[in-house]
């Protein structure tokens, strides 16, 4: 545990603690460090005065100590490592760091420094973002992307490059957490450390794209190129206080397309996977009941998040290991056919009752990535309250929540949608479904065995599941559903008339 203590920051004026990393000759001697307070809002003219650190923490429970204002404070060993390798010979150096710079036990500093972030990392005068040390499987990939990066320009490369030392680089843990989106976007200049090798952040991504590899086979690497889009226009990017002084906002996507994109990135508090997105949101966070809070439950805010998203009068059952979500709606139809390039182009066929709301049987929308792929004969639906529709993938008695409000990135889809979703008064179904963060669901599966059936609430979900397929035409998985939901209605109705009868002292007949 740090036995540092910490100073109250002032709760005005943008306060943030900066982290002086003391020089040393001598590379085997203990880290030295000493925490200033700054002010983000007295900057003026003197701006670029510090870098910030971009990294995976790595298991909280192995740490280093290093000292800071001369009081021992443990620190990740990949952190340590990063420490080590900024640290200069004779210059000192100032840097933020979420783990040093932020008091990780005081919940109420972590909210309102976490709602900073976005303006810490865009007042740097660079973000460095650390790999870690370099291992055998990627021994040299750094130094590879760069020669790729100068074929890229030149024409040619005298070296072979080592594609799978490449790949292994790509696969280090910090590719894949949520809080770098935001670090990488705010931006204004990027450096990608790895060891003792550096490289410019467009260099990095022009080589990795100049590559070709063929990452978006592997699942851990398919959220890649967003990353790498982040990286290469991080320097071109608007950097501005959004909507009012009080807000710092890059307002890049609105948040529930953000949500899509992301949710499935890792991080060690899964409150993260909201909060880390603010900062890149359109959407003001206050309005919307969403400013990091550490005080709350991640369970209420997946609540608030999912009202915000959808409607106020969605239902959010969050007492059980996987929370439900509960709503009526209304089918539209079924993706028919689906092609990736650079986004996803479904071509949605609408049911036979409702092709009255659209001119033909078909729409075609163009979507941005997700962090979910979406399959042919994934279902579109429109929930009561909400404004725009959700992909949904039906698995056993519930449906999986692929994409929860779809956004036409084309301009005919944009604008049918729109007047779609305000054409529809009734929502006759009712759903139930769930909203899986961590992975996918596993595929959908149209029949399932006979049931020793618990409850009602069981056989009332098999009962709308059935409904639901019959709005898709689906009329002979219906029959089977409609069978097994009277089944269960019979199996029930007779135990509970066996146990009144007991109860009564009768014999059953």
């Amino acid at each position: 545990m740090s036995s540092h203590p910490y100073c109250i920051l002032p709760p005005d004026g943008d306060n943030i603690r900066l982290l002086r990393l003391l020089p040393n000759e001598d590379e085997a001697a203990p880290v030295q460090c000493e925490l200033r307070k700054y002010s983000l809002q007295k900057l003026g003219p003197r701006t670029h005065l510090y870098e910030a650190l971009s990294y995976a923490w790595g298991d909280a429970r192995e740490t280093l100590p290093i000292l800071v204002d001369n009081n021992q404070f443990p620190v990740t060993v990949n952190l340590h490592a990063a420490l080590l390798r900024l640290r200069d010979h004779s210059f000192e150096r100032i840097i933020w760091i979420d783990a040093i710079c932020i008091n990780q036990k005081n919940p109420q500093e972590q909210g309102y420094q976490v709602q900073l972030m976005a303006k810490i990392y865009s007042n740097a005068h660079r973000v460095i973002v650390w790999l870690g040390e370099e291992a055998i499987e990627i021994k040299g990939a750094l130094e590879d992307i760069r020669l790729a990066a100068n074929k890229e320009l030149l024409g040619h490369s005298k070296k072979e490059i080592n594609k799978q030392a490449i790949l292994n680089l790509l696969q280090r843990p910090w590719f894949r957490r949520i809080w770098v989106l935001q670090e990488v976007a705010a931006a204004r200049h990027v450096v990608i450390m790895c060891g003792s090798t550096e490289i410019d952040g467009y260099a990095f991504c022009s080589g990795v794209k100049s590559l070709q590899l063929s990452y978006m086979a592997s699942p851990e690497l398919q959220t890649l190129p967003s990353v790498t889009y982040l990286i290469e226009y991080a320097g071109l990017r608007s950097k501005y206080t959004a909507n009012s002084p009080e807000r710092f906002s890059l307002e890049i996507r609105p948040l529930a397309e953000l949500i899509d994109m992301f949710h499935t990135r890792h991080a060690s508090d899964p409150r993260d996977k909201v909060y880390a997105l603010l900062g890149m949101s359109l959407n003001d966070p206050g309005k919307a009941a969403l400013q990091p809070d550490y005080t709350i439950s991640w369970e209420k805010l997946f609540e608030k998040l999912v009202k915000y998203i959808l409607s106020k009068d969605i239902f959010v059952e969050t007492s059980s290991q996987r929370p439900m979500i509960k709503s009526k709606g209304c089918i539209l139809g079924q993706v028919s056919s689906i092609e990736s390039d650079n986004g996803q182009n479904l071509k949605i066929t609408f049911t036979s009752k409702n092709r009255a709301w659209c001119f033909d049987n078909e729409i075609q929308w163009t979507l941005g990535a997700s962090a979910k792929s979406i399959q042919e004969r994934d279902t579109v639906c429109l929930l009561q309250g909400a404004s725009k529709p959700t992909i949904i993938r039906l698995h056993k008695d519930f449906f999986a929540i692929i994409i929860i409000a779809v956004t036409p990135l084309n301009e005919s889809g944009s604008s049918r949608q729109r007047a779609l979703s305000k054409s529809i008064t009734r929502f006759p179904r009712h759903f139930l479904l769930v909203w899986d963060w961590e992975q996918l669901l596993e595929e959908s599966q149209d029949q399932e065995e006979s049931k020793n059936w618990l409850s009602f609430d069981q056989v009332t979900r098999t009962w709308n599941v059935a409904l639901i397929l019959e709005d898709l035409d689906e009329y002979e998985k219906a029959k089977w559903r409609i069978q097994e939901a009277i089944k269960g209605y019979e199996t029930i109705f007779k135990g509970k008339q066996s146990t009144l009868q007991n109860q009564r002292g009768l014999t059953p007949l």
